[in-house]
């Protein structure tokens, strides 16, 4: 007597447990992800040959708007914190009245964090007085090092 062959059943992946932790690990870097600040105004930087790419950790922002207004923004919110006060260390950037405030809060910045790299981001059609101001500021508290923020020009 001739034996009876049984009929292979395909096999079934039951395929919950890995949309579970698909939806997981996208949801956690959903989470954890810090997104870039919105910035204070709109700039719109003077055109440059130079190809240098800004630093992502470690930054002060100095930005002047077209109508000579400065903001001060630093990337650590730690830092945010202690220079502007617990309730401002979500803003990005802070609007500075008076020049020896400006003064006072980069030397706190730099007491802070040593390694912070200042970089002044100006609009090309703010006025130079401001930016005169700024250099002589960064001249005054020892910052001899700082970058001049520029758009890449398009050929």
């Amino acid at each position: 007597m001739p034996k009876i062959k049984k009929k292979r059943l395909g096999y079934a992946l039951d395929m919950t447990p890995m949309v579970d932790v698909a939806m997981l690990l996208l949801t956690f870097f959903m989470m954890t992800t810090q997104f870039r600040p919105e910035e204070a105004t709109a700039i719109d930087m003077p055109a440059s040959h130079a190809p240098f790419k800004m630093p992502e950790t470690d930054i002060m922002v100095v930005t002047i708007n077209r109508d000579g207004r400065i903001f001060l923004g630093v990337d650590a919110q730690s830092l945010r914190a202690q220079l502007f006060g617990e309730a401002n260390k979500l803003r990005a950037n802070m609007e500075i009245e008076d020049r020896s405030v400006l003064h006072d809060l980069l030397i706190q910045a730099r007491i802070a964090n040593p390694k912070l790299r200042t970089l002044v981001k100006g609009d090309k059609e703010a006025p130079y007085g401001p930016v005169e101001d700024i250099l002589g500021i960064l001249r005054q508290t020892k910052i001899t090092r700082f970058n001049l923020v520029t758009e890449l020009e398009k050929n």
